[in-house]
């Protein structure tokens, strides 16, 4: 029984360390913050990353997933995805801007927070949906239906994905200049990312979780091609931009998928659409046809 208890605070423990890396992170902001600093926050935030990548899977591991452990991740995630990456991009970059940065970086944690609590309502409803289903089917006597498609896209950019951006920029730029100050031209592309990805975590873009990801051939060349990809800018550009493809191949991803997927449901729409046009078509022809032979039976 203390065991079980114990399993229980474990992934707990993983979530309190990525509040922890967003404490500090944003410790590191205040006062006279220097671009060092603000490279050390950056890190702090990708190892919040780490742990938030592991508290799921440590809770699915041991079976000890909660709507408490639920609350607290968006809790940890609000803090060190949220306020921390928005802090740090601002005294980084956007605090020049004057009052527009200020908002540009408050726009990033708010869309972020609004995206948990989407995230938190999405899954309640898909867990009561998921009961409702198994009630019925055991009332009928038939067993419980596994849902295929469950679990397999986020809906929205994920805010961990969205401080990945921010922090791999922060990163590559002290990496590749030596931890020089963000030069002036550079500061309106900054803002106008972080505004698209403040608007990217609270679209209906789906972004794949690669929870139902199996090891396969296919998957395997795919996983060695970004490897190779990820060598080739480190060797040919520099080491600190690889994070930079790689958060960036991520948002593309997700954004190629839904345009492709946009178009098939259209498509279907339209295919649709037709076949009831024709449908219609025939059904008027039929109606006609009765209605002459009623004229031809009055006359």
């Amino acid at each position: 029984m203390k065991l079980r208890k114990l399993l229980f605070v474990l992934p707990n423990l993983f979530t309190v360390s990525s509040i922890f890396c967003g404490f500090y992170a944003l410790t590191l902001c205040t006062g006279e913050a220097t671009p060092a600093q603000m490279y050390q926050a950056a890190l702090a935030i990708f190892f919040g990353i780490f742990f938030d990548g592991f508290d799921g899977r440590v809770a699915r591991l041991t079976k000890t997933q909660s709507q408490f452990g639920m609350e607290l991740d968006s809790l940890a995630d609000v803090v060190t995805f949220g306020a921390a990456p928005a802090l740090v991009v601002y005294r980084w970059a956007l605090q020049p801007l004057g009052i527009a940065g200020v908002f540009i970086g408050f726009m990033f944690a708010a869309c972020g927070a609004l995206r948990l609590a989407r995230f938190n309502v999405l899954a309640i409803r898909e867990e009561e949906a998921k009961k409702k289903a198994a009630a019925e089917a055991a009332a009928q006597g038939l067993p419980a239906p596994k849902s295929h498609s469950a679990g397999r896209f986020f809906v929205g950019l994920p805010i961990p994905l969205g401080a990945g951006v921010v922090i791999s920029m922060i990163i590559a730029h002290h990496g590749a200049r030596g931890g020089q100050s963000v030069p002036d031209f550079a500061r309106g592309p900054i803002a106008g990312v972080v505004v698209f990805l403040s608007l990217l975590m609270v679209s209906t873009v789906r972004y794949r979780t690669f929870k139902d990801l199996r090891l396969s051939r296919r998957s395997a060349t795919v996983f060695m091609f970004i490897l190779a990809g990820g060598v080739v800018i480190a060797t040919q550009l520099h080491p600190a931009w690889v994070l930079v493809a790689y958060f960036s191949l991520y948002l593309l991803s997700g954004m190629i998928e839904s345009v492709v997927l946009l178009g098939r449901h259209l498509k279907e729409r339209r295919a649709a659409a037709a076949a009831l046009a024709a449908t219609v078509d025939d059904d008027d022809e039929e109606d006609d046809d009765g209605d002459e032979v009623d004229e031809q039976e009055v006359l």
